[in-house]
């Protein structure tokens, strides 16, 4: 597959994944919901590996790899559940469009990467203005929202530094490989967590919340996670991030078309700082994109 069609899949996925998190959690616990999520993932991972005899390094750096990769799942999604109880899923997806910014920093000091130029300074100023608007606003779109926004950002930064920290290894192993070795230590964790924390399951499943279960176990995880791993090997960490420009823009109109979520005036405010930040913070690369097309008409 060609990075940009990979780049597609991905924005598409990521645009509808925060919204069916929120839905896939509808009649049970969240910890049941992202436990099934990615058992059906690593179920899923395994099949399409024998299938496509797709082999699983076990050296060193592969196995730091799915441990690292893993952790980060891990991390994130345990946060980005306990989140979406209380927040809108557009406001998710435009929290996790910080993720180039917080990656760009990361990449400085553990990647070979050119450090903040004057338009990066500027685009990272005016992203955290944004954040800085949303929770100056007082985020009265529910209880615990407070709560809810800053354990997300925890989840941005978790995946960020994973993005990072997985590129810095270099295991150069396939990207289902890495997907089914990460997902193989997630599961566990997150039965464990369940089991200690929740350990109830739901008496009738609500049929949105099964099919959104499904739809993220099969593409939310396998593919969505398997394309995330091809482009991350490929591109710097900052570029790997900037589909993040898109899905907080489709996902804050998905979720106010398919679920009638109502975001406040400030928080657009917030919105428009973060998304003219990441333009300015990646302008060198969207320039390039642009002439290239350009040059492609002529």
């Amino acid at each position: 597959m060609s990075v940009q069609a990979a780049y597609l899949s991905i924005i598409l996925i990521w645009s509808t994944t925060p919204l069916a998190i929120q839905w896939s959690t509808e009649g049970s616990g969240f910890l049941f919901a992202v436990t099934t999520r990615m058992l059906i993932g690593v179920l899923i991972c395994l099949l399409l590996m024998w299938l496509l005899k797709v082999a699983m390094p076990f050296h060193r750096k592969a196995r730091q790899t799915y441990l690292v990769a893993g952790l980060g799942i891990f991390g994130a999604m345990f946060c980005v559940y306990w989140g979406a109880r209380y927040i809108p899923s557009g406001l998710i997806a435009l929290l996790f469009g910080l993720q180039p910014i917080i990656a760009s920093i990361a990449a400085i000091f553990w990647l070979d990467e050119r450090g903040f130029t004057p338009l990066k300074v500027s685009g990272t100023v005016l992203g955290f203005l944004g954040l800085a608007a949303i929770f100056g606003s007082g985020i009265t779109i529910g209880p615990h929202a407070w709560a809810a926004v800053s354990i997300v950002l925890v989840a941005v930064v978790l995946q960020s530094i994973s993005l990072v920290w997985v590129k810095r290894i270099g295991a150069d192993i396939p990207a289902l490989a890495v997907t089914s070795g990460s997902l193989m230590l997630v599961v566990p964790l997150f039965m464990v967590s369940w089991l200690l924390l929740d350990g109830t399951l739901p008496t009738t499943l609500v049929p949105r919340a099964g099919w959104s279960i499904l739809y993220l176990g099969v593409f939310g995880s396998v593919l969505g996670f398997s394309l995330y791993f091809y482009v991350i090997k490929r591109l710097e960490a900052g570029q790997t991030a900037l589909i993040t420009l898109i899905t907080p823009v489709s996902a804050l109109l998905l979720g106010q078309v398919l679920n009638g979520e109502k975001i406040q005036a400030v928080v657009w405010f917030g919105a428009a700082c973060i998304l003219s930040g990441l333009m300015l913070h990646q302008w060198q690369v969207l320039s390039t994109v642009f002439q290239r097309l350009i040059v492609r008409r002529d």
